[in-house]
């Protein structure tokens, strides 16, 4: 009988540890080595932000070489008191979100939120925000206080003048009035003809900006238009309760009364936007976005990787969280700017980037250069980013022209002026981006509008490393139906950016045919702070390398495996002369393997390769093999050139199965 129980307690074991094993032969191989974790706006909470190591640009007391003074303005309405100054969660859009502040104290409440840290903010301003996408260059050191005023007009008086809204007043008479005279008006009644001391005005206003509430407060809140109850319509009970709005045909009236942001800094309570119209204001950036709810759909320029287009609505919870207040959620942590924004203001030094030419590619061959993450200052031997101008006879830019009206992910006139390669990592401002990645880009020189149907002004165009339809929720309608985000959702580039190595999830090549342009997104390393650098290569599909630039490869010292699986490093040296450059003149070389020998298996970890002149580094092939393989495997390393066919380096070498133990 204790025999029997032996003999069943040692089957019952077996039968645990068969099915304890991994279906794949051996162990596991190793997870890629940048796999692409995309998250969305939505998901993300202010346990998202991650610090730049080491630099907080928010810090008051670091002087920016040019200082920009700026007043602000406060005012009120005999219709609208400052949400601010209500009880907590009162007002007919569910804020303010804290305690009431006194109106004697708006102006400062507004002026400490907006330039110096603290709980209500989360530690961010917008001086912090310049001055890190500047590097201390540009940032606010003045914030002056002023009011607040009680404007002469209703708010909707004011706020009715836009999008076809001027006859949905009470009163039956047009709207047709600028919020602006008037509030420097009341100033300059009170304080005398002092603007002129400032570079900027930022004129608050009780309520709301209307492009943090169209739509939560429209068909995100009412089925119909019909269904808006009284209290969300008209104060006037026998006129229509929806207006029109900017890109659909209602929103609720109480919604669609608000003010619409402008360049002019004129901005709401719920307005996250203010570094956006300042990049207008003080640096004459255009606007980079599309209206993403017109057809025919007209795919958006740069989403959310830049603060000019759709990236002014970084920050937690997503664009739909952009009606509380004080502003601390969506909208309130922009992106950063892209590489040929922070060039054009004059945040990055020359030598910073490194500036290439097409035509000159064709006759140089490949290049390799080390990118360090755009938050962070870039680290010696690195740069921000790459520059390639679209150089050579005309037309430049030889993409072939498409049809926008049934193309929607067509970038419309083809005329831009060069490529740049920049990194994101998550941190700082880009926190609240939706990825870590290489981000890769058309850009103008200077701006213009993208043509055809729908079309917009557009100087940014980010290279989609997957184009197809992200297929994600915008919101869900008041009876629960789904509303999926269009085609022209900025959100739809959230998963663009491009990833090393294989099995990322992602791409790690773009090849532009039309303008003979390939780019390679190498490896990525991580210094010791955890800042993200990667190797990245550009080459002329039209350049070669001439000559056969040959490789010497030394085999790993073991012969035979110990365990089920394990990792061979194949150590290469590139026998060429070594480049002193910082941007090497570089083959990059395509790898693969192969292994003959029953039930065993072979993986690489990326197929791209480019040894520096004069240096020794390593390929790691990873294997595995169970119980049943042969004794012994054949692997066959081989080593392409991208820019010539004829440098191509197979090796081989002979593996045998050792013993199965750790």
């Amino acid at each position: 009988m204790k025999r029997l129980f032996l003999y069943s307690l040692f089957l019952l074991s077996a039968l645990v540890a068969l099915s304890q094993k991994p279906q794949q032969n051996g162990i596991s191989f190793p997870k890629p080595i940048d796999l692409q974790i995309v998250q969305d706006q939505d998901d993300m909470t202010w346990c998202d932000y991650h610090p730049i190591p080491g630099k907080n640009w928010a810090d008051p007391l670091l002087v920016p070489e040019r200082k920009f003074r700026m007043a602000l303005v406060a005012v009120d309405f005999p219709d609208q008191p400052f949400v601010i100054t209500l009880p907590k969660h009162s007002d007919l859009f569910g804020n303010p979100q804290i305690d009431p502040v006194k109106r004697d104290d708006v102006a400062k409440f507004y002026s400490d939120f907006w330039l110096r840290p603290s709980a209500f903010n989360h530690g961010q301003t917008i001086n912090g925000y310049w001055m890190e996408q500047s590097r201390g260059n540009f940032g606010i050191t003045v914030l002056d206080t002023y009011g607040p005023y009680r404007m002469p007009k209703n708010l909707w008086e004011y706020g009715l003048n836009e999008y076809g809204q001027n006859n949905s007043t009470p009163s039956g008479t047009r709207a047709n009035s600028r919020m602006e005279p008037d509030v420097d008006a009341l100033w300059n009644a009170a304080e005398g003809e002092i603007k002129s001391q400032y570079d900027a005005i930022l004129r608050i206003y009780a309520g709301y900006d209307e492009t943090g509430v169209w739509q939560e407060f429209g068909e995100m809140k009412f089925l119909t238009k019909e269904e808006i109850p009284a209290d969300w319509g008209n104060p006037d009970t026998l006129k229509p309760r929806w207006i029109p709005t900017r890109y659909v045909p209602w929103t609720s009236w109480k919604a669609g009364q608000m003010q619409w942001g402008l360049s002019s800094v004129r901005q709401g309570e719920n307005s996250g936007t203010i570094t956006h119209e300042l990049g207008h204001y003080a640096f004459d950036i255009g606007d980079n976005n599309n209206n993403p709810y017109i057809q025919p759909y007209r795919r958006v320029g740069s989403g959310p990787w830049d603060m000019m287009d759709r990236g002014s609505f970084n920050g937690p919870g997503g664009p739909h969280m952009r009606w509380v207040i004080p502003a601390a959620m969506g909208a309130s942590m922009p992106a950063g700017l892209m590489l040929r924004n922070r060039i054009i203001n004059g945040f990055i030094a020359e030598n910073q980037v490194l500036t290439l030419s097409r035509e000159e590619l064709a006759g140089r061959g490949p290049v390799v250069a080390k990118i360090t993450a755009r938050a962070a200052e870039p680290f010696p031997g690195t740069f921000a980013g790459i520059i390639v101008r679209l150089d050579g006879p005309e037309p430049r830019d030889r993409t072939p022209a498409d049809d926008p009206s049934v193309n929607p992910l067509s970038p419309g006139i083809p005329n831009f002026d060069f490529y740049s390669v920049e990194v994101v990592q998550r941190i700082g401002y880009d926190s609240f981006c939706p990825d870590n990645g290489v981000l890769i880009a058309k850009n103008k020189d200077r701006e213009s509008r993208n043509g055809g149907p729908n079309g917009y002004n557009c100087f940014n165009w980010v290279i989609d490393a997957h184009p197809e339809d992200i297929n994600k929720v915008d919101y869900f309608k008041p009876d629960g139906t789904p509303v999926m985000r269009t085609i022209a959702d900025y959100r739809q580039l959230n998963d663009a950016l491009f990833h090393a190595g294989l099995n990322s999830g992602s791409q790690f090549e773009w090849t532009d045919i039309p303008n003979r342009l390939h780019f390679y997104i190498i490896d990525l390393v991580k210094n010791p702070e955890g800042i993200l650098i990667y190797i990245v290569g550009v080459r002329s599909l039209d350049g070669t390398i001439t000559g056969n630039k040959k490789l010497t490869i030394k085999a790993p010292s073991v012969k035979k495996m110990k365990s089920s699986s394990g990792c061979l490093s194949f150590t290469v040296k590139n026998i060429g002369e070594s480049d002193s450059s910082e941007a090497a003149i570089n083959d990059i070389y395509r790898v693969s393997a192969k292994i003959e020998g029953a039930a065993w298996d072979i993986r690489l970890l990326n197929t791209l390769f480019s040894p520096d002149p004069g240096k020794h580094e390593k390929i790691d092939v990873y294997l595995n093999h169970d119980i049943k393989s042969s004794r012994s495997a054949v692997i066959t390393l081989t080593l392409q050139s991208e820019s010539n066919l004829l440098n191509k380096v197979v090796y081989v070498y002979k593996i045998r199965a050792g013993t199965f133990h750790n």
